[in-house]
Parts: structure tokens; C-alpha cells; sequence
């Protein structure tokens, strides 16, 4: 039935004013929000197509309530085998349907994938295990004491997980396999175990996720180390630390030009250049260093398939820098569009 209540008053369904939140939606006098810092190693093994990686997370508790556990979101378990998502998939009907989404839609096995986060250990400061409760996307760590009011705990996670083939399954992330020359586009999203929301109106925001719906997350400090072969291009949440450790000395003067240049974008890798690079295949690694400050979520991209444009914009007294990644098979118009786009 067509919902009746369209034009009703919100005054019930609201949440009642209090010191945390006042009437308007405004922050209140007592108002708080939790932090969350990370400093994540990661390495993508371009064999496999997958992630290994380690991640120390300082939680700092601003609530006036002592915590005695915390929550931690799992995204990746979408695609585990037996999640609540596969459980409970219904018929779908699509306009154009890639050969290989009939191993999601019909029960015709084309591939071996198993998704899922493969969690190798969860320990305190000290390295000793803390004990944890795995529920489909959703881990809970018991902590040996509570955090009060004002106080932080730090703790890491080891995980590691097989990244999904986007032509099969829909993702926030996945990669993209070119059989013309054998390379892949990774794009990283909801890849790291992540800090769940605890909030006066909620409490733990602790709902499964089912892969329709976007989270809340907590806002805190990055600094993620990507390990990947040494031809490819990352693009990443924040601010690259070591450019002269992982740019050529004519890409990082390319790089340096582009966030002085106002008017065209400055190809830093060319379509030349990643061409004969697809072909070549390097076997060495190098590590990329990204820096974010007060953000909610990190996400990066890497190939060595990549083009890579980038222009500055002048946005007030600041000047990000507009940037592009993309392989070959985007062109004509990702060159002449996708940065201009962005700039907008």
C-alpha cells in the first residue's frame, strides 16, 4: 500500500531535544563524537588478486559512557559464501547481462571465488589476543578493561581477503581483468575492518550490512602504506608522503607542474607510456605513502594500466588538485572530460 502519513507532522518521530542535540538538529552544549586514528600496511599481490594487510586503529572514547567492547564493521563478508546477502538473493531481471554474472544469478559456478575476510589475529598494544566475536559483517572485541570517559585504547588487526571480479559481483570496490594485455584495474573500497559508529541516538550502529546501504563511519587520521608491483599507479584518499620514492624523476616533475597549472590538465603518466608498460610488466615492488587528516573512510585505486592527468583548482584560498586515473580503453573522452569533471 502507498504510505498515507506523506504530509504528517515529524514531531513523534524525531528525536526527543537533549543536551547532545537540540531542537534545530544542531549540536547541543554536551555535544561529542568518537575518533578513530589508522596506520594500515597493505600489499595487493597482482598474481592473486589479493589484499594482505595489518592495521594498528587508536580509539578514542569522547562519550560519557565506559565502553566495555567496541564494534567493528566488516564489509568484505558480504561476499563470503553463507552471508546473510547470498542467503537471502532474489531473481533479478537486467537489460544486458555479462556471461560471467550467471554465476551469481543462476547457480552456474564459472568461477572459484570466495570472498569473505580471512581475520588472522586481533591484539592490544601489547600483542596480546583479544577475544572477538565474528557475526556475518559485524565483529565485536571484548576489551580486558572499559575505556572511560576521555581515555583511548589501541589494538590491531591482521586480515587478509580475495578481491571480487567486477564483471560478476557488484561492489563498492573489485577489479577489472583485460585479457587484450593481461592486466588488472583494482579499485579498493570497503577493504579495511572499520570502526562502527557509537553515538548518543544509537548507541553501536551495529546493523548488518547487506550491500544496499552506506554507513556512518568515524572521523579520525590516516596513514596507509600500499605495497604494489613498482609499474603501477595508486591513487589514494589523502596526500602522497613519498613521491620521490615511487615517481620517476620526469613524473614528479610532471606531478609538481600539474599543481601549478590552473588552465589543461598536465599528463603525468601518458597513454604511451602505461601502454608499454602493460606489455613489460615489471616484477618489482615499490610502497606508496598516503597521509588524510580528519576523514571518515579511506579508498585507493592501482594499476599500471593507468593514464594519469591532474589539473589545480583554485577553491578559495586553496588549491586541491584535480586528478584522473584510467586506462586506454577510456579514451577519447576520459582525456578530454574526466578532470574537467572533477574540477567542476
Amino acid at each position: 500500500q502507498a504510505w498515507k502519513g506523506k504530509f504528517e507532522q515529524l514531531g513523534e518521530i524525531l528525536p526527543t531535544p537533549n543536551t547532545y542535540r537540540t531542537g534545530s538538529g544542531a549540536p547541543g552544549q554536551n555535544y561529542w563524537q568518537q575518533r578513530a586514528d589508522y596506520i594500515i600496511n597493505a600489499e595487493v599481490d597482482d598474481k592473486t588478486q589479493t589484499l594482505t594487510a595489518s592495521e594498528t586503529i587508536t580509539y578514542y572514547n569522547n562519550s560519557p559512557d565506559a565502553l566495555k567492547f567496541l564494534w567493528i564493521q566488516l564489509d568484505q563478508n558480504l561476499f563470503a559464501e553463507k552471508s546473510i546477502t547470498n542467503q537471502s538473493a532474489t531473481g533479478i531481471v537486467r537489460d544486458s547481462i555479462p556471461a560471467a554474472f550467471f554465476h551469481t544469478s543462476s547457480g552456474v559456478t564459472i568461477s572459484d571465488y570466495q570472498g569473505g575476510y580471512n581475520i588472522k589475529s586481533v591484539k592490544d598494544a601489547a600483542g596480546k589476543n583479544l577475544p572477538y566475536l565474528i557475526n556475518n559483517t559485524m565483529m565485536r572485541v571484548d576489551l580486558p578493561v572499559a575505556i572511560k570517559t576521555s581515555e583511548k585504547f589501541t589494538f590491531s588487526i591482521e586480515w587478509s581477503y580475495r578481491e571480487s571480479d567486477r564483471q560478476i559481483y557488484d561492489g563498492r570496490g573489485g577489479y577489472e581483468y583485460f585479457p587484450e594485455d593481461g592486466n588488472y584495474v583494482y579499485t579498493f573500497a570497503q577493504w579495511f575492518p572499520r570502526m562502527c559508529v557509537y553515538d548518543d541516538y544509537e548507541g553501536w550502529q551495529n546493523k548488518q550490512f547487506l550491500g544496499q546501504g552506506e554507513f556512518a563511519l568515524v572521523f579520525g587520521n590516516y596513514r596507509v602504506r600500499i605495497t604494489v608491483p613498482s609499474d603501477h599507479i595508486v591513487g589514494a584518499t589523502g596526500t602522497i608522503q613519498n613521491p620521490k620514492e615511487v615517481l620517476s624523476k620526469e613524473q614528479l616533475e610532471r606531478f609538481e607542474r600539474a599543481k601549478k597549472t590552473f588552465d589543461n590538465p598536465v599528463f603525468i603518466v601518458t597513454q604511451e607510456e602505461a601502454a608499454k608498460k602493460e606489455k613489460v610488466k615489471s616484477s618489482k615492488k615499490s610502497t606508496w605513502e598516503f597521509y588524510a587528516e580528519n576523514v571518515r573512510d579511506f579508498a585507493f585505486a592501482s594499476s599500471r594500466k593507468f593514464i594519469w592527468d591532474a589539473q589545480a583548482v583554485q577553491v578559495a584560498s586553496k588549491t586541491p588538485l584535480a586528478q584522473s586515473l584510467y586506462p586506454k580503453e577510456g579514451n577519447p573522452l576520459w582525456e578530454q572530460e574526466s578532470t574537467k569533471a572533477v574540477k567542476n
